[in-house]
């Protein structure tokens, strides 16, 4: 700059350009992290370690990829600086303490210089072990480029590293000057061994941007000058010479330029966008096999990854995936990227005191040991992990009532629990807070009611169909005896005579076909159409009544005026529940039940109590509790039943931080548990065994409504009026043929009778008189011709 100097190619590290009008013409290193972050969220990893030069290119590097991390819910848990001036008693220092953190997926953003040392001596510790995973910056694929023959030692030590490198999309331009290059340093050197690599094909363009804007900027102006900073006179003197420093005035011009440039090069389009970036950021993800490198993917700004180059996606539908890793190890399946530390901190786990329902959970006497249902799957669960999980259970709760879960979950968002385990059931509010592991039991809301026996009485017999559908059914006897009567009535004379005659017939003949009994012959086609749907009726009819009154005498039939929820909320009458649980809030959110109305039970003798007072004593109507309470509050309590449906879906979970990755590896352990019958083991130990436990009221349950028949009886109801309708139009049709064959001017010919004399009078008589008259008329017509 002492030379009146317009332009500087370099520097390596945007840390050293603290001068104005500074353009960068390679990728942000912004870029290169989110690319980082978003392989980190494509294998689901929550935690990374970061080792960093503590410079501001380490720094800045770090603080832009913790700000990419947390836009997809992870984070940086430990971060391990380096001095710039590093030794190796440095990095060994600093592997020693990553080595006993829980996150294994390390990310290393470091100069070339120091890279392969880090990860040398990470080798030695063990840390390139299975288990692992080690992400470097685009450093590493910088020095494998340039350095085409690494050792074979120094090789296998680095086997299935992740790497970056700057995507340059290929092309003719590139291809030659990669030939041309490899030309020139095989002849410049005997072994050939430097290699070009991105920032080598960047550097090129760069000067080729550079020299269009000059040429630009000269076609502009005439005239270039340069003046000295009056500013830096007081440096005068010193081995810097400051004071020497030109500056050029036209400089602001040639940055117009500079941005204006739109060329293509070796490393493809080079154009800025307006925040002064190239436009286009993509990078390739390589993975570290054998002797070199395998491209497994791409990221770009706009597609983000993908196994298509980032030019390609507008001909081809990116696959959103990236190939196969082969990880340090040299395994395929994936790193879980964590193991429980080793520094000998134990996980504090928060577990309700009971003081009801202990065969979920109980505390033996004051110390830290619990037993029960929920304990032994968190301990079987525990036992199956792939890896040792130190843990001590910590009461919560005084033991005089049972704590409020909520609070008790609250305990792991300030950090004094790093799991809670009990019967803790799953909400959406709490879901907001902490994360659940696999649900363990299924169990939703019910409600318990005081149930009274039904006694078997003369009327038992009824009690298969409800009142509507008894009414139903009868009407349609009714119905389809008239039907036939008026289909058979002009045809058959069964059907015919005296009044009460017909009716008696009519009526015998509806309910006759209940058994399939009737002993009148059925004639027109149209009346047995109606009569082979109406008996296909009635065979399920009949079916279905049996099989409901068998259900009716055989099962135990329980009565309250409690049928389930919906009772309940249109009533007014005190509702019982839980003491600490969720069930509170629920009912008032969800039902719009006053909490005036809602009572706080403790235990299962209040449970009791409050059931044998009821409403009238200062007792509750019923109770509102998680199914797998109320079974085993019933097992002994056969005076109250669960009344009506269970109305929700929820299930009990061990909670942890949100991000846990312990709660995902719990809950594939109580998979396991579930299939090889370990969970139906544990269950039976502490639950099984009830005495009476009622599935509900059997009076509402069994007896059969009319809306399980509406189908039918609209089948058999469409039947009837098609029959009636056609039955109508042949009445007509012959009534018409009737009128016409009448002349009022032959004194022979019979009056036409009126329709509804027609409709009554027998089918055979008109047919008898029509051919009366056509004989009549052929004996007239043989006297005349005789």
């Amino acid at each position: 700059m002492e030379n009146d100097t317009v332009a500087i190619i370099g520097p390596q590290h945007s840390v050293m350009a603290h001068f104005p009008y500074f353009v960068r013409t390679t990728q942000s290193d912004l870029f290169q992290m989110a690319a980082v972050a978003d392989i980190v969220n494509y294998y689901v990893w929550r935690d990374v370690i970061a080792i960093y030069i503590d410079d501001d290119h380490g720094r800045n590097g770090v603080v832009a990829l913790e700000d990419k991390l947390a836009e997809n819910r992870c984070k940086i848990s430990y971060k391990a600086p380096l001095n710039p001036k590093l030794s190796s008693g440095d990095i060994t220092n600093q592997l020693v303490k990553v080595a006993l953190m829980e996150s294994r997926v390390i990310i290393l953003h470091i100069y070339a210089t120091w890279g392969l040392e880090v990860l040398d001596a990470a080798w030695d510790m063990g840390m390139m072990r299975s288990g692992y995973v080690w992400i470097a910056t685009d450093w590493l694929s910088t020095v494998l480029d340039t350095e085409s023959s690494l050792p074979s030692a120094a090789m296998d030590r680095i086997q299935g590293v992740l790497t970056l490198r700057m995507h340059t999309p290929d092309s003719e331009l590139k291809r030659k000057f990669v030939s041309r290059w490899s030309n020139l340093t095989t002849a410049k050197s005997d072994n050939g061994l430097f290699g070009l690599n991105s920032y080598g094909l960047y550097a090129y363009d760069t000067v080729m941007l550079l020299a269009q804007a000059l040429d630009a900027f000269l076609n502009q102006r005439e005239n270039i000058s340069f003046s000295n900073d009056q500013s830096l006179s007081e440096f005068r003197g010193g081995n810097l010479h400051f004071d020497n420093m030109s500056i050029f005035d036209e400089g602001n011009h040639l940055l117009i330029s500079i941005l204006q440039v739109n060329i293509t090069g070796v490393t493809g389009q080079i154009k800025f966008n307006s925040n002064g970036n190239l436009m286009h950021p993509a990078y390739e993800v390589i993975n570290v096999v054998g002797k070199g490198m395998r491209t497994i993917g791409y990221w770009s700004n706009s597609s983000r990854l993908s196994v298509v180059p980032p030019e390609k996606l507008n001909t081809v539908t990116p696959s959103d995936h990236l190939y196969g890793v082969i990880w340090p190890g040299q395994t395929t399946q994936k790193p879980r990227g964590w193991v429980f530390s080793s520094n000998g901190r134990q996980l504090r786990v928060g577990v309700p005191n009971l003081v009801s329902f202990r065969e979920f959970v109980f505390r033996v006497g004051n110390s830290d040991i619990f037993h029960g249902y929920c304990i032994d799957i968190f301990i079987a669960a525990v036992e199956i992990l792939p890896y040792a999980l130190p843990y001590k259970f910590i009461p919560f709760g005084d033991g005089h009532s049972n704590p409020i879960k909520t609070d008790l979950l609250y305990k792991i968002t300030t950090n004094d629990f790093d799991a809670v385990v009990g019967d803790i059931t799953i909400t959406t509010n709490r879901t907001k807070i902490v994360d659940f592991t696999q649900p363990y039991v299924e169990s939703g809301l019910v409600v318990v009611a005081p149930v009274q026996k039904l006694n078997s009485s003369v009327w038992a017999f009824l009690r298969p169909f409800t009142v509507m559908m008894w009414c139903v059914t009868g009407i349609f006897f009714l119905v389809v005896g008239a039907v036939i009567w008026i289909l058979e009535r002009r045809t058959n004379d069964v059907f015919r005579g005296p009044p009460r005659k017909q009716f008696v017939t009519t009526v015998w003949f509806s309910f006759s076909t209940l058994f399939f009994a009737h002993r009148e012959k059925v004639e027109s086609t149209l009346g047995r159409f109606v009569l082979i749907i109406w008996l296909s009726a009635v065979l399920i009819l009949n079916s279905s009544y049996t099989a409901s009154l068998t259900s009716i005498l055989t099962v135990e039939r329980l009565s309250s005026p409690i049928k389930g929820i919906e009772s309940l909320i249109t009533s007014n009458d005190p509702i019982g529940y839980q003491h600490g649980t969720f069930v509170e809030n629920y009912l008032t959110e969800e039902y719009n039940i006053q909490k005036n109305r809602l009572v706080s039970l403790n235990s299962e003798e209040e449970y009791e109590k409050a059931l044998k007072d009821g409403p009238k004593n200062g007792g509750v109507a019923a109770i509102v509790d998680m199914r797998a309470y109320m079974e085993l509050f019933l097992s002994t309590r056969c005076e109250f039943s669960i009344v009506g449906q269970e109305f929700t879906k929820l299930g009990w979970g061990f909670a942890f931080p949100r991000d846990s990755p312990i709660a995902v590896d719990l809950s594939t352990a109580i998979l396991k548990l579930s299939e090889n019958g370990d969970l139906q083991k544990i269950h039976d130990k502490w639950l099984a065994g009830k005495a009476c436990s009622s599935e509900g009221t059997k009076e509402d349950v069994d007896r059969l409504p009319l809306k399980s028949f509406w189908g039918l009886f609209l089948l058999c109801g469409s039947t009837f009026l098609l029959a009636l309708l056609l039955y109508i139009i042949k009445l007509v049709i012959q009534y018409v043929r009737l009128s016409r064959r009448s002349s009022p001017t032959d004194n022979n010919s019979r009056p036409v009778p009126s329709f509804f004399s027609f409709m009554v009078e027998k089918e055979e008589d008109h047919v008898h008189d029509h051919h009366h008259d056509i004989e009549e008329e052929g004996n007239s017509g043989s006297k005349r011709r005789y």
